[in-house]
């Protein structure tokens, strides 16, 4: 039997502005296995948030809509479902890190009370059961004296606390995905560290799927399975990350890769500065793309080929596909 608990194809989501239709995500297809984690990667406006939210079915409509595509869950397609069944859904066997903890916790309700309430709209218990589960949650997550903190609001906690409460939020309800928008942003890199080492912990000992969505090459290495990564809504490289790495064949997967910054030391063991490689020009507008692929006027391979049709994504070898005429 197959392992794929979430299976996108072909999505396309798009949002209907005064300028014209802008597809944020055009024909994105990716798949998550049990106990797998799925990085995707890009640069901002890419199309990787509206990706997860898309499968959340949280696109804010109007202006934004899903206009094309299958998003299947254990085989069967959420778009489809009726409001209510993908509220049973949604938080429950599918569930989400939200980027800025702040903004996602209600700063006039307690933590605990919030983790209650995801926890009593899924499951048939009480308010004491769902009280003493969203304790253990906080314990789960690493948080320091849980029954006390559970009556504390989001602006007493740090940052890195307000994280872990909304990744006990999530996983409140053991679900089979966690979809993870960017959980490590805007904390320092010990924070980040411990965060990391507790999606990992929490998804050997329950078994979820994991689909994480960063710009962060450094994260991808430490926590992907498989890697997707994304320009100007689409997908322009699959693979296992491994692979990824060691033999990136789109021109913008390498220039991703030559952007992270490496520490040299000279002969006399002093750190070296080494110049930063940047991927020239801009993403291009959505509303006025260019024809062919879209990453031609920032490419340094491209040719007349490349300015008049775009290309397939396709299979360079065994599971391993770009979006480009060459393979460079």
């Amino acid at each position: 039997m197959s392992d794929v608990i979430l299976d996108v194809k072909n999505l396309q989501t798009s949002f209907f502005t005064e300028k014209g239709e802008v597809r944020a995500v055009d024909g994105v297809s990716f798949s998550v296995e049990k106990g797998k984690t799925l990085c995707i990667v890009g640069e901002s406006g890419c199309g990787k948030s509206v990706t997860s939210l898309s499968i959340m079915r949280l696109i804010a409509s109007p202006p934004g809509k899903v206009v094309g595509g299958e998003i299947l869950f254990h085989g069967q397609n959420v778009l489809e479902l009726p409001v209510k069944e993908m509220r049973k859904i949604r938080g429950n066997e599918i569930s989400m890190i939200f980027q800025e903890p702040m903004t996602s916790l209600n700063p006039v309700f307690t933590v605990g009370d919030q983790i209650c309430e995801a926890i009593e709209l899924h499951r048939n218990v009480s308010s004491q059961q769902s009280k003493e589960r969203a304790i253990e949650m906080l314990r789960l997550v690493g948080i320091p004296a849980p029954e006390k903190r559970f009556y504390d609001y989001p602006h007493q906690l740090s940052g890195g606390m307000r994280q872990r409460v909304m990744i006990a939020m999530a996983l409140s309800c053991d679900p089979q995905v966690l979809i993870a928008d960017e959980p490590t942003t805007a904390l320092d890199v010990t924070i980040q560290a411990q965060i990391l080492d507790l999606l990992r912990d929490l998804q050997k000992r329950l078994g979820m799927a994991i689909i994480l969505i960063t710009h962060d090459l450094g994260v991808v290495a430490e926590m992907a399975d498989e890697v997707v990564v994304m320009y100007a809504g689409k997908v322009v490289e699959r693979s296992d990350v491994k692979t990824l790495f060691a033999s990136p064949k789109h021109p913008y997967t390498k220039g991703l890769l030559a952007s992270v910054p490496v520490l040299s030391q000279d002969p006399t063991g002093k750190l070296k500065k080494e110049r930063l490689t940047t991927i020239p020009g801009l993403v291009p507008d959505l509303l006025r793309l260019p024809q062919g692929c879209r990453f031609q006027e920032r490419c340094t391979y491209a040719d007349e080929g490349c300015r008049v049709q775009e290309p397939d994504l396709r299979e360079v070898s065994s599971d391993h596909f770009i979006r480009c005429v060459k393979t460079v």
